[in-house]
């Protein structure tokens, strides 16, 4: 099933935001997942971005 790009403000339902943690199983927000794989939250995003790699996982 594909979606897209989807952004889903988790944070303004407590079920929602806790329910996303249950299913990825990864203890904060904001998660970032790409082609449905969970990639990681922010301070992994940064690191990736500083180093391009997130940029080659995007194809930008």
């Amino acid at each position: 099933m594909a979606f897209g790009n989807l952004a889903v403000n988790v944070l303004a339902d407590p079920e929602l935001c806790q329910g996303i943690k249950d299913f990825s199983n990864w203890p904060t927000i904001p998660q970032l997942y790409i082609n449905g794989q969970l990639v990681g939250g922010s301070d992994i995003m940064t690191d990736m971005y500083q180093k391009g790699e997130l940029q080659k996982m995007l194809g930008a």
